[in-house]
């Protein structure tokens, strides 16, 4: 249930005085909730199965870190819930005794150093030259133009976050990646690229009051942006920022940087539905001045482990098997070349000799045959660059291949199986062309997203 404005209003406040951690800021998004010490201190978390996940640490005086977080503790197990404190930096941990995992580093960068790391990176000048080349340019959006959801420039900005989010491989995240660029926009600096008059990028900043920071919370750009839109936009951000005297930029956590075990393990797993790699290579090549650690913290007798699988439910809004299949059924490109390999391994056994008792005859064995070389060929070419049409197409074929396929399994293959094996693979040739099928529908939604 969201928190009443009252008390929205009320958490602002207290960020104006005690917001140091560099995600304080979101803890004013929709989904979060609050638990007030006192009228100086309050904690912002999400409720999960069975669990209380906190945006960053307590929102205090420094000197009452320890005694807050205990204090929030003690009322969530009254209520049966564990605690989880999500995004957190040293300083939380230096305060109070919380077992930490690191889950990742975030870059920092003093703006007013920013000449500097230009003149050190040929590289990042030389984006900055191929967007400009390129027609991009970068203004300034006075936030007035924003509040009116009617705005035209409000209705570009949700076009462009439209577009944003269809190239993403995952579906969009809650807890502290919503993406909620509006809210308190007189309080955020908003930067623009266009190109030709279109807009087709967006650098969104929100403040860090207590560190008189900025955090670069949202980096949008158009899929068919030119290169180094992206570069351009944090310049600009950054010499305003310098400009009004700030000393800190974040561009927040590079998730599962510089980990070990099985957080690597899980990294390297992951990657096809996310760019850890890429994200942290990005944020690197800009220079940033340093890396703080961020990390997963909970009670001395509580479990890391536990606690990861509710943060993980924070983030997906809920259940995170549900979050998962939703992302598998949006055509990530690693699943489609994954699919697309099975096609092609389907269609080899299909071709050897044992496999012809699963067909009426010779002829509709070299059909199927062909069908999922074909198939396998369209999966590896949706994987490279999405194609709506041949997206459509194959779905529509795998739609009508997986009721001919049942037809032809409850007709001749299901009366002449004898063993275990026989009802799997009539399993695997059932269900496959019905979940590829639900795959390819779900991915021509997302990329049909203007």
């Amino acid at each position: 249930m969201p928190a009443p404005a009252s008390d929205r209003d009320r958490v602002l406040v207290l960020l104006k005085r005690h917001g140091w951690n560099s995600t304080s800021f979101q803890l004013l998004e929709p989904e979060f909730q609050y638990w007030f010490a006192d009228d100086d201190a309050a904690v912002a978390y999400t409720e999960t199965r069975g669990a209380w996940v906190v945006g960053g640490g307590p929102i205090c005086a420094e000197a009452r870190l320890a005694a807050v977080s205990h204090a929030f503790v003690e009322h969530a197990r009254s209520r049966g819930r564990r605690v989880v404190f999500f995004g957190v930096e040293e300083r939380l941990l230096s305060a109070a005794p919380l077992r930490a995992l690191e889950i990742g580093q975030q870059p920092w960068w003093d703006p007013r150093r920013w000449h500097e790391v230009l003149a050190a990176r040929r590289s990042l000048r030389a984006q900055l030259r191929r967007a400009r080349a390129k027609g991009v340019s970068v203004e300034l959006l006075e936030p007035e133009r924003i509040e009116s959801a009617a705005s035209p420039l409000r209705k570009e900005i949700e076009a462009l976050i439209r577009a944003w989010l269809a190239s993403r491989e995952m579906p969009p995240m809650a807890f502290l990646v919503a993406l909620a660029p509006f809210g308190h926009p007189r309080e955020r600096i908003y930067v623009a690229a266009r190109a030709g008059g279109t807009l087709v990028g967006l650098l969104v900043a929100v403040p860090v009051y207590d560190r008189a920071g900025w955090f670069f919370e949202d980096l949008l750009r158009d899929p068919s942006a030119p290169n180094g839109t992206s570069e351009l936009l944090v310049d600009a951000a950054m010499r305003e920022v310098a400009s009004r005297g700030s000393g800190y930029v974040t561009l927040g956590l590079a998730p599962l940087a510089g980990v070990g075990g099985p957080l690597e393990l899980a990294r390297r797993m992951m990657a096809g539905f996310y760019s850890f790699d890429g994200v942290r290579a990005f944020k690197a090549k800009l220079g940033p001045d340093g890396w703080s650690p961020i990390s997963l913290a909970v009670p001395a007798d509580a479990s890391r482990w536990l606690a990861i699988v509710d943060a993980l439910d924070a983030f997906a809004g809920g259940s995170s098997v549900r979050f998962g299949l939703r992302a598998i059924v949006r055509a990530p490109s690693f699943l489609l070349l994954w699919t697309a390999f099975a096609a092609l391994a389907w269609a080899t056994l299909l071709a050897l000799p044992f496999a012809s008792r699963w067909f009426p005859s010779e002829a509709a064995r070299w059909v199927w045959v062909a069908f999922d070389l074909a198939v396998a060929l369209g999966l590896h070419r949706l994987s490279r660059s999405w194609s709506r049409g041949l997206g459509v197409t194959l779905a529509s074929l795998l739609s009508l291949d997986a009721v001919a396929t049942f037809a032809q399994a409850a007709m001749h293959n299901a009366p002449r199986a004898t063993r275990p094996g026989d009802w799997l693979a009539i399993a695997i040739g059932c269900t496959a062309p019905a979940l590829v099928s639900a795959i390819l529908w779900g991915g021509v939604a997302r990329h049909g997203i203007k």
